[in-house]
């Protein structure tokens, strides 16, 4: 039984390291990128069909959910793309980490004198660095549309704002200037605890599965298989939904929220 952190290389293209949860992500975003210009070239009809009902459908649930969040049908239009890209992602690469073969399938190598088996395939979400990706596009996917929607000097003053104090010193102004470091500092706070809440969940749960499957193989991995399931949809929708508040908050202005 061999549990790694990191993500194990599989080969590399001269000096870059191609592992085995890049591998799952470059599956997934070919798979969303295939899916999605099939679709919209041979799918998309004046008249829909069932299929194309089914999505529209959920489409509009889901832009309506966002508008719930937001407030504003506007906002939920612009930030419903990204929202959507970061949850089925996440949950996809969550469930993937469940199908058979990944990470019983792979090489065998010898590791300090023992025979460890290498697999081909391991969820995306449990490598570090992708869920830092993530954590990385939604914090700066905040910033982006808070520059859009309130101008950049305004959007930056919600961090630094030396305008109160040169205009009127007070205590007040002080204490505005202190909280917008402290909100500085919260941004790149958000991007670790993103990244390690991810993380950490979804490598407990493999952890969960081979000690599990070791200890009493066959029956006994099935009830947490069906709560990796739920945890996997849990972690894909809390991060999106994290995401969709922080894109609200970071496009208003103090005195709105």
């Amino acid at each position: 039984m061999n549990i790694s952190l990191a993500a194990e290389p599989i080969l590399h293209l001269g000096s870059f390291p191609v592992t085995n949860s890049f591998i799952v992500a470059v599956i997934l975003m070919f798979g969303f990128v295939t899916v999605s210009l099939a679709f919209r070239r041979r799918v998309l009809a004046d008249v829909p069909g069932g299929f194309q009902n089914l999505l529209e459908t959920i489409m509009e649930g889901g832009i309506q959910f966002v508008e719930g969040v937001t407030g504003n049908k506007e906002k939920a239009k612009r930030f419903f793309p990204l929202v959507a890209t970061i949850f089925f992602f996440v949950l996809l690469s969550n469930w993937f980490g469940l199908l058979p073969g990944v990470g019983s399938i792979g090489l065998w190598e010898e590791h300090a004198g023992a025979s460890i088996l290498v697999p081909f395939f391991r969820s995306a979400s449990a490598d570090l660095n992708t869920t830092l990706a993530i954590a990385l596009i939604s914090v700066l996917g905040t910033q982006f549309f808070g520059i859009i929607a309130l101008g950049f000097i305004k959007h930056a003053s919600k961090y630094i704002n030396f305008r109160g104090l040169i205009k009127h010193f007070s205590f007040q102004n002080v204490i505005m200037f202190f909280v917008g470091f402290l909100e500085l500092i919260g941004e790149v706070a958000r991007v670790v605890s993103f990244s390690f809440r991810l993380f950490g969940n979804v490598f407990a749960g493999e952890v969960l599965l081979i000690v599990i499957s070791a200890l009493v193989p066959y029956l006994a991995p099935i009830p947490f298989l069906f709560l990796e399931i739920f945890v996997g949809m849990v972690q894909a929708l809390v991060f999106s939904l994290l995401t969709l508040v922080f894109l609200t908050i970071g496009t208003e202005e103090h005195a709105e929220h």
